[in-house]
């Protein structure tokens, strides 16, 4: 029991930190070129990582219905979400006006996660889902304000890059076939990979640029965002209930502006400290109010 508690809190921080590191990532990779092009060679470069550790560990055979399974879920959690997320940012709406509507996720998935998972979500739970909003209201205060003249679909897109999130979340925690992570990351990986190259080419951001600065930004996002944020999300998920590991989502947008104060030199105030403070105790009340199983 001890252990198993023990592996859940590390694989919540591995999480928290992983995840976060996209926002840094994406800012790194596309101070070198567009945003399509760092989202193409990201998963390009991590789906050759996944593919060569799967042949090299010589997993098991799949069915080909798992297979498809996978490759719907790595096509809704990674290439819809994130696909979303870019577009969405790209067309006028801040960063942080775009991270609080995706970070309704948890919100989302609580309500849906009871007719359709049967998982109740207690009194406890959904108080520190409401504070936790609100924590990420504080951190992205200031950047709420600068999406003026942004057409109404560029917002929708947010939108449609959480629900795409949950529904790949919710779709995984109801298939009875189970998958290792291990088989299943690399074929949602590969999925994205081919989706993001089509676009690339049809769009004319699939040529890197010549820079050392490039590559870092896509290695860091290929390794820590893409094999580590998902791996920890699937992992996080496996052990636990969809509220408690959506709530954790909560948590990112704090390190994020951590990441962002150690690499970049950017202000912490005291709006952000307090939504740190305010996400962190939202997600304390999540955990402690999970039903006992």
């Amino acid at each position: 029991m001890m252990a198993n508690k023990q592996l859940q809190l590390l694989a919540a921080i591995g999480f928290v930190i992983m995840w976060s590191s996209g926002f840094i990532g994406a800012r790194l990779g596309t101070l070198e070129a567009s945003s399509m092009t760092v989202l193409m060679w990201r998963f390009v470069v991590a789906a050759l990582i996944l593919s060569g550790w799967w042949l090299w560990k010589q997993r098991k055979r799949l069915t080909l219905r798992s297979v498809a399974t996978q490759a719907l879920i790595g096509l809704f959690a990674q290439g819809g979400y994130l696909y979303c997320v870019f577009l969405s940012v790209e067309n006028g709406v801040s960063a942080g006006t775009s991270n609080l509507i995706t970070t309704l996720q948890p919100i989302v998935a609580a309500a849906l996660a009871g007719p359709i998972l049967h998982e109740a979500t207690t009194k406890k739970q959904w108080a520190g889902l409401m504070l936790g909003i609100l924590g990420v209201l504080f951190v992205v205060y200031e950047d709420l304000g600068t999406s003026s003249q942004v057409p109404l679909w560029a917002y929708l897109l947010s939108f449609l890059a959480m629900i795409s999130l949950v529904f790949a979340t919710l779709y995984e925690k109801t298939l009875k076939e189970t998958v290792s992570l291990m088989d299943a990351l690399p074929i949602q990986t590969l999925t994205s990979a081919v989706l993001f190259t089509i676009i690339g080419l049809t769009t004319g951001n699939a040529t890197p640029p010549a820079t050392t600065g490039f590559w870092v930004a896509v290695a860091w996002v290929a390794v820590l965002s893409t094999i580590g944020g998902y791996g920890f999300y699937w992992l996080n998920l496996k052990l636990g209930s969809v509220t408690r590991v959506s709530s954790l989502l909560y948590l990112t947008p704090p390190v994020t502006m951590i990441w962002a104060y150690l690499m970049f030199g950017d202000k912490i105030g005291f709006l952000t400290i307090s939504g740190m403070v305010i996400c962190s105790i939202g997600v304390w009340i999540i955990r402690k109010g999970t039903p006992a199983t």
